[in-house]
């Protein structure tokens, strides 16, 4: 039996910025984790209206966010712009 690898990924996320306020105060493999989250649709701790909206916007090309906190429990937000030009991690 042969193992393949499908990726699950449903977001393109572009060139990737972390603020310089989220790259202080939040751990590195949180970010990684979170940007991982994204990228699988998985869009963390949003509303149900926001997810809603994120679904939706997979399917025109529009902003996604995602909302995460790290391991201090501080909140943070994944923003990936229109047709995945890039993703921003940003505090709120």
């Amino acid at each position: 039996m042969i193992n393949t690898f499908e990726p699950s990924e449903v977001v393109e996320t572009g060139p990737v910025f972390v603020r310089p306020t989220a790259s202080l105060k939040l751990n590195p493999i949180d970010i990684c984790i979170a940007l991982q989250r994204h990228r699988n649709g998985d869009w963390g701790l949003v509303s149900e209206t926001e997810r809603e909206a994120n679904d939706f916007a997979l399917s025109v090309g529009s902003r996604l966010l995602s909302a995460y906190d790290d391991r201090d429990q501080i909140r943070f937000w994944v923003i990936t712009e229109p047709d995945s030009a890039y993703t921003t991690v940003l505090l709120p």
